[in-house]
């Protein structure tokens, strides 16, 4: 097993951690259990950890160097993002693609492409987070049961191959921006604009912790912008969503990619 990511709950706000819990360590087989590695989850207590490794072992064998991270240092940062569309009712889905409601949010939005601006600058942040609404597309959306109770479960972790592309560059946190190519990536007067309608709407809108990821390993070549800082690759691009029971944290976890 290969160590994947370790957070701490008073980094992470959303992290909600069982009783007598403040460290998450996520651990992986890097093999693929079939298309993707699978994951083992530790809830433990920060102060009862006292052997510390300064170097982690290297593993005897993995698939790809796909599934073997490169080490990183973790800066959460708390972000809003809305929905996937597909997630909407129709009731807020239908507006979405109406331009007179971008027009009435004074929104300088391409009006033949008012449901993409929706889905790239608004809709589920890209990238590796804690809790946050899921990227679909691969599929429709699929709820995730809990096998020992039948709990509808909450995301827990993303992990991500990137952590954004060139339809989404408005996520790229500030940190990053002097070392992108491309344009500006600070939200616009009207986007922003755009966001307060909606939130003025009462479209659903949920805070939720984001982990954005500086890697202190300069990033593979093959990638000229840092938006793949842990090298590590789902599939070919995607993502992989665990999550857990909100009810019983021992009942085991699932595993999706998308």
């Amino acid at each position: 097993m290969l160590p994947v990511a370790q957070l701490y709950v008073r980094d992470v706000p959303d992290l909600h951690a069982p009783a007598g819990a403040d460290l998450l360590q996520v651990l992986w087989c890097p093999f693929d259990h079939p298309i993707m590695p699978r994951t083992a989850l530790f809830w433990r207590s920060a102060a009862t950890v006292t052997d510390i490794l300064t170097t982690p072992p290297e593993p005897p064998a993995v698939k790809s160097d796909n599934y073997l991270p490169l080490p990183c240092l973790l800066n959460p940062e708390q972000i809003i993002e809305y929905p996937h569309p597909m997630e909407l009712s129709k009731e807020v889905r239908v507006p979405l693609g109406d331009w007179s409601t971008w027009q009435a949010a004074h929104a300088g939005v391409d009006s033949s492409y008012p449901e993409e601006f929706y889905r790239n600058n608004l809709s589920v942040a890209p990238g590796w987070k804690v809790g946050g609404w899921a990227s679909w597309g691969p599929t429709d959306p699929d709820p995730q049961f809990c096998p020992a109770c039948d709990t509808k479960m909450d995301p827990l972790l993303t992990i991500a191959t990137f952590e954004w592309d060139d339809s989404n560059r408005s996520w790229i946190p500030d940190e990053d921006q002097a070392r992108t190519s491309g344009s500006s990536t600070h939200t616009r007067p009207e986007d922003q604009t755009v966001i307060d309608f909606f939130r003025a709407k009462g479209i659903e809108v949920h805070a939720r912790g984001r982990v954005s990821l500086e890697a202190r390993a300069t990033p593979p070549v093959t990638d000229p912008v840092p938006r793949q800082p842990t090298a590590v690759q789902i599939g070919s691009g995607y993502t992989q969503q665990l999550y857990v029971c909100p009810t019983s944290p021992e009942h085991p976890h699932t595993e999706l990619m998308q």
